[in-house]
């Protein structure tokens, strides 16, 4: 999922190429070690390598490309270091968002939730995946609303850009969705009844799920992760 440019604000060159190639490497389009041309994006954009640069600059920042000077720019792979940093940081202001979204959470952000989970669970009927990743951002913003600290949504948008594609590995191959919409589920009742370490425990414990993908995508896709620092 793209991060979009805030409401209102006029798009750039820069954000069409970057939302461009943030789609194709979070959906596994580009996958991990394909190389990316400046020239062909500039090309197809019909821009000048100046956006297409500042495009590539951003996902770096990401740990989504691999920019190394007078060598071609490539897929990033994934970094169990970096994955685990990832998780650490996003648990943390997790935890802190649901603590607050239940004791904040009134019968509006209950509501709302409730609206979240009812198109997920269409996503579940329909096995839409792309939508689901899209709904699943934004159960997270509205407990980042609810609790007061939306700008927590930020951290938590940045830290799952850089797990995103492991996310989708995932779902496709093991289907699923149905065990993720129901730990949501889980989330949202325990911040609805106003239970502080019930919502983080169902949190923790969606969080967990991607264990035995990592392991599993390991095993099969070692060509995916970086075997060593660059």
């Amino acid at each position: 999922m793209a991060q979009a440019t805030a409401l209102g604000e006029r798009r750039t060159s820069v954000d069409e190429v970057f939302d461009y190639l943030h789609d194709e490497i979070t959906s596994l389009r580009l996958k991990p070690g394909d190389r990316i041309s400046e020239a062909e994006v500039a090309s197809r954009f019909n821009v000048s390598r100046q956006p297409v640069r500042d495009a590539f600059s951003r996902l770096a920042n990401l740990d989504l490309l691999l920019i190394r000077p007078q060598r071609a720019t490539e897929v990033r792979g994934f970094s169990m270091r970096e994955i685990e940093k990832s998780r650490f940081v996003r648990a943390s202001v997790e935890k802190e968002v649901l603590r607050r979204a239940a004791d904040r959470c009134d019968a509006a952000g209950a509501a709302k939730l409730d609206a979240v989970l009812a198109q997920q669970d269409a996503v579940v009927a329909n096995r839409d995946v792309e939508r689901f990743g899209k709904l699943d951002y934004e159960f997270h913003k509205t407990l980042c609303a609810i609790s007061g600290a939306d700008y927590a949504f930020d951290v938590i948008l940045e830290e799952k850009a850089k797990i995103d594609r492991l996310c989708v590995l995932g779902i496709e191959k093991e289907q699923r969705l149905p065990l993720l919409v129901a730990d949501h589920r889980a989330m949202a009742q325990a911040v609805q009844a106003h239970d502080h370490e019930g919502a983080v425990a169902a949190a923790m414990l969606h969080l967990s799920r991607l264990d035995d993908t990592i392991a599993r995508i390991s095993a099969s896709n070692a060509e995916y992760f970086e075997h060593a620092e660059v």
